[in-house]
């Protein structure tokens, strides 16, 4: 795992995408990579831009045709910058070339945030579930960080699955880093964080559908299951893993909600290269 970070005094030294004048655009200033597939960074954040934790923008890189994708914004929606997670495709459009920014690089992003991960699209309830696979934990990251959750719910519960162990890493260290932030305090003892894989030998493996419907999850929390009176879902994450937890629930009567209508769960199907 490698970790960049832009200082005062030692900016970067290749500035592969310097910033034009652009009301798109905004500096790198941290970078991290994970593995080979999974990195994160953080731009910097401009005074007049709002955003509720769990929505996203679109992201872009500088040039005469750039290629546009929607992309989680991870940081919290008091954070004086902004954080993304991202996924390295060979050959994709944006992502192939994404992957090499350094801190004083630019990146371009539109001020329009949206998405349904927010918590205005909830009915009220006790516990707060959301359910990601890949980088589909980038809005929880925002979510798990802002006090308004916790004001909403008296449980938070995040699953993240992904294939292999390394591939938890960014959701492992967010958690244990929202536990100890001061501005969240002792609410975040009530954040509960289940992670699974699906190919390397872990504590808990198999897809988060299986683990829900074997009632495994439920024991390894001890809580009861689903129930659309009590519990709140998000679901974020590969296209197989949306329509198999939309599925699942809607069976076992939630209803799904919107900002113009609120219910009972709610699904984001943006996603990047």
């Amino acid at each position: 795992m490698t970790k960049v970070m832009a200082t005062p005094d030692q900016p970067s030294l290749d500035q592969t995408f310097p910033c034009p004048d652009s009301a798109f655009a905004e500096t790198v200033t941290e970078v991290e990579h994970y593995t080979d597939r999974l990195f994160r960074f953080r731009l910097t954040r401009p005074a007049s831009f709002r955003f509720r934790s769990g929505e996203f923008v679109m992201i872009g890189l500088p040039g005469e045709k750039p290629v546009w994708r929607a992309y989680s914004i991870a940081s919290p929606s008091w954070d004086d910058t902004l954080e993304f997670y991202s996924i390295k495709v060979p050959g994709g459009p944006l992502t192939e070339h994404l992957q090499k920014i350094q801190p004083g690089d630019c990146v371009w992003f539109r001020k329009k945030p949206t998405g349904t991960l927010v918590l205005d699209a909830l009915l009220p309830g006790k516990r707060l579930w959301m359910i990601s696979t890949g980088t589909g934990f980038a809005p929880f990251a925002s979510l798990i960080r802002d006090p308004e959750a916790y004001e909403k719910f008296d449980q938070l519960i995040v699953t993240h699955t992904c294939r292999e162990k390394d591939e938890l890493t960014y959701s492992l260290n967010t958690v244990a880093e929202t536990k100890s932030d001061p501005l969240v305090g002792e609410l975040a003892d009530r954040l509960e964080l289940v992670t699974s894989t699906t190919q390397e030998e872990s504590a808990l493996m198999g897809r988060i559908t299986t683990l829900l419907e074997d009632g495994t999850l439920y024991q390894r929390l001890n809580i009861t299951a689903l129930n659309p009176e009590e519990d709140r879902v998000m679901i974020c994450g590969s296209m197989a893993m949306l329509k198999d937890v939309k599925a699942l629930v809607e069976a076992r009567g939630f209803t799904e909600g919107s900002n113009s209508k609120p219910g009972q769960f709610v699904v984001e199907r943006a996603f990047v290269d």
